[in-house]
């Protein structure tokens, strides 16, 4: 297994737990390495879903300053199931996070959500997404096969 290729998003917050939680919560993610820092870098969290080789790094700190992801600008999760798209909006609706009500774009797109994160950043759910066939695809027809 190698690091080569698309590794990793990292996103400054405020608050690292705050962050983290929200990531388990709503994006089924782990914490894979976590530590404290020094100078304007208070701590620094990876967390993976496990499904592949990429991890999102969140970066505490109250000096760095980041614009956040959003209102379009986001991080996509995909879930396993429409029902579980409505539940995790449903419950961002009632914590006061819900950005956008579940959306059915059709193919390739499928069914989606956005909901803000606790730094402003924005993460979509959906479920229908065929981004691994559309790779697919497109390696075929530039492979020549």
């Amino acid at each position: 297994m190698s690091d080569n290729g698309f590794s990793h998003i990292a996103l400054v917050v405020k608050d690292l737990d705050a962050s983290v939680s929200f990531y388990r919560c709503y994006a089924a993610m782990t914490v894979i390495h976590r530590r404290e820092a020094g100078g304007p870098v208070r701590a620094v969290a990876w967390l993976s879903d496990f499904t592949r080789d990429f991890a999102l790094v969140l970066v505490e700190s109250a000096v760095l300053e980041d614009t956040p992801l959003g209102p379009f600008g986001h991080l996509g999760v995909a879930c396993a199931s429409r029902s579980e798209v409505d539940r995790l909006a449903k419950q961002a609706q009632q914590e006061g996070i819900l950005r956008k009500a579940p959306t059915d774009s059709g193919p390739p797109v499928g069914y989606w959500t956005y909901i803000a994160d606790p730094d402003g950043n924005t993460l979509e759910l959906s479920h229908g997404q065929t981004i691994a066939f559309t790779v697919k695809d497109a390696q075929r027809l530039t492979s020549g096969d």
